[in-house]
């Protein structure tokens, strides 16, 4: 069944998503996207062309001794295009980045693409990128 596209669905795909990123839940997480979504990180030298990409880097994240420790959005906003939308936020983490490394903290705006389909609203492209101080 696919989800009505709506605002209210998209914040709440959305806030399902932020949930289990911020739970370091990763197969939660992994299930907010598609196969095919693709991937920008400021914090990674290429694009990740799949999400099979992302969850093989997620691991290697994991197996350092990674956890995200509080990881909160704000500045909302939505954008309905058809059968499909884009969120907008900025979004506040913590995060621990290795085993025996201190947690850091970084404030970065994000904007993911999310498509209603047969399962539901999905995201499928997710870029972040830096504030300017």
């Amino acid at each position: 069944m696919t989800d009505a596209l709506t605002e209210t669905a998209v914040l709440a795909a959305a806030d399902r998503l932020v949930a289990a990123f911020a739970a370091t839940d990763t197969a939660a997480y992994f299930a907010s996207f598609r196969p095919d979504a693709t991937f920008c990180f400021h914090t990674e030298p290429a694009r990740l062309d799949d999400r099979a990409a992302y969850e093989a880097l997620w691991a290697s994240w994991l197996a350092d001794g990674w956890r995200v420790l509080d990881c909160a959005s704000s500045e909302r906003r939505v954008q309905l295009l058809g059968e499909s939308a884009i969120f907008t936020h900025t979004v506040r983490t913590t995060l621990r980045p290795a085993t025996g490394v201190p947690e850091e903290s970084s404030t970065e705006r994000e904007t993911i693409v999310f498509v209603a389909g047969p399962d539901g609203l999905l995201a499928v492209h997710e870029h972040l990128s830096t504030v300017p101080e």
